[in-house]
């Protein structure tokens, strides 16, 4: 997402609303605030500084937005302990999208169907937001018809990969007769690119330090791919799940709770297997793989430092790849759809974990802050700004805007994004998330380390959750 802004560090913002009174003869205007918190990087940069240079509110009052910015690594531990102190410091979030039920739960964030159900301009919006993002960024109960977001950033994993040796007519020629596959250049070929080609990607591009690589020699050890394997925070299982999705494997559903089951569902042999797939083609990564600590900007960083041909990262912290500054092969780097599972017939299934965040609003703003505050909604929402906003490195909610015959010159990657949209499924919303989600994490690093065996890690996974939501009556 570069153009005017960069991504490259961490994720920021919520909006909180305060409001005084000023009085002016003869009419009365007033002075609102709305802040708002939200991660620290370039889509929510973007949105103050479009919204100070822009925005106008149809209400006559001046209206402010304040963002605090918080850095993504402490951007949810900040933001719980304003909401959980009682200081009603914020009047709008950016929440992650499986934050939401945490914090509906605990009564901070506002439902908003009586004020879509009164505004036709906000059923509009919603009528155009991609239906994968209104499941998984406004709805809960999960899937359910309350709605308690609109989209600010919406967010894939893409395929980035260096052009110039995936093109390379040598290589291609090599390739080729390794494997008896296409080497995958064009947007088409990497289209139909499944996990087997994947694999022999990361095989063919193992080089040395000093080999021949393309039009030259290696400059480090070279690996041909890389996709998440990290511990800290969801990394490993935004990755993990979309091979167990593809394998049939399938995640506690919340959304048939109290009747749904932990055991048998989340280690059933469809899952393990693609929990096993997953770490069948870990081997081909770089070895910084093995200590657990391969996230998003690990990987990002490996390949703008030239050491892999090809990952499978967030279009969200794209934009640094493209930028000379930071990235060596700024201009040799596309973009493309990630690779699937390949199925009887044929097609390729990609079913994936969305990213991105939605905005919300919290339960302690009065009737008129709630009303600018969705007056702001309204204006990010509206097409002109939509565009603006993918124009400038963002990701637009909006499909009119996706389905504009020049989006997919707005970003490189914003052709793969548009059709993944269709893939995206999403991690659980309910307040166990958390705990849920930290365990996992601990048993999938077993697993990528070498501790446990995938089964052994599924099986554990099972029983904590079965055990935990047991307890809290989410099973019967």
């Amino acid at each position: 997402m570069k153009s005017k802004f960069s991504i490259a560090s961490a994720l920021a913002a919520t909006v909180v609303a305060g409001a005084l009174t000023v009085a002016s003869a003869p009419a009365v205007s007033k002075d609102i605030v709305l802040n708002m918190a939200g991660p620290d990087w370039g889509p929510t940069r973007f949105l103050q500084e479009y919204f100070n240079k822009t925005y106008k509110a149809k209400s006559g009052n001046n209206v402010k937005l304040v963002f605090d910015f918080i850095p993504w690594p402490s951007f949810y531990d900040r933001v719980a302990a304003s909401l959980t102190s009682g200081e009603k410091k914020y009047q709008m979030i950016i929440s992650d999208s499986q934050w939401i039920g945490t914090f509906i739960e605990g009564g901070h964030f506002m439902k908003l169907n009586k004020y879509i159900d009164a505004d036709p301009e906000l059923q509009a919006i919603m009528k155009d937001i991609h239906p994968a993002m209104t499941e998984n960024y406004s709805t809960y109960p999960h899937k359910s018809k309350n709605y308690y977001g609109f989209p600010q950033f919406p967010d894939t994993k893409v395929t980035w990969f260096r052009n110039d040796l995936f093109c390379h007519d040598g290589e291609r020629a090599d390739f080729k007769a390794k494997f008896n596959q296409v080497l995958p250049c064009s947007y088409d070929e990497w289209k139909n690119t499944d996990w087997d080609v994947w694999a022999n990607v990361g095989k063919f591009f193992r080089r040395d330090k000093g080999a021949k690589l393309g039009d030259g020699v290696a400059e480090h050890d070279f690996y041909g791919v890389a996709y998440q394997a990290g511990k800290v925070g969801d990394f490993s299982s935004m990755q993990i799940l979309a091979f167990i999705w593809q394998h049939g494997g399938d995640i506690w559903d919340e959304a048939n709770a109290p009747n749904a089951q932990a055991e048998g569902v989340v280690n059933s042999a469809a899952a393990v297997k693609g929990f096993q797939h997953y770490l069948d083609i870990l081997k081909y990564a770089p070895p910084v793989h093995k200590t657990g600590q391969m996230g998003i900007f690990a990987i990002q960083e490996l390949f703008m430092q030239g050491k892999v041909g090809a990952i499978i990262d967030w279009a969200g912290v794209a934009p640094p790849a493209l930028d000379p500054k930071v990235s060596k092969f700024a201009d040799k780097t596309g973009f493309a759809m990630t690779p699937g599972l390949r199925k009887s017939d044929g097609s390729i299934d990609r079913t994936d974990n969305i990213g991105g965040q939605p905005f919300v609003l919290t339960t302690w703003n009065s009737e008129e802050v709630t009303k600018e505050a969705l007056e702001v909604v309204k204006w990010w929402m509206s097409k002109d700004v939509q565009i603006e906003f993918s124009k400038n490195g963002g990701e637009p909610g909006l499909m009119s805007v996706m389905n504009m015959p020049e989006y997919n010159d707005f970003l490189p990657w914003n052709r793969a994004h548009a059709e993944l949209l269709q893939y995206q499924k999403d991690v659980w919303h309910t307040p166990e998330m958390f705990e849920m989600l930290t365990q996992q994490q601990e048993e999938f690093d077993k697993a990528i380390t070498g501790q446990k065996t995938a089964k052994e890690a599924m099986d554990a996974i099972a029983k904590f959750q079965q055990e935990l939501l047991t307890e809290v009556g989410k099973i019967k």
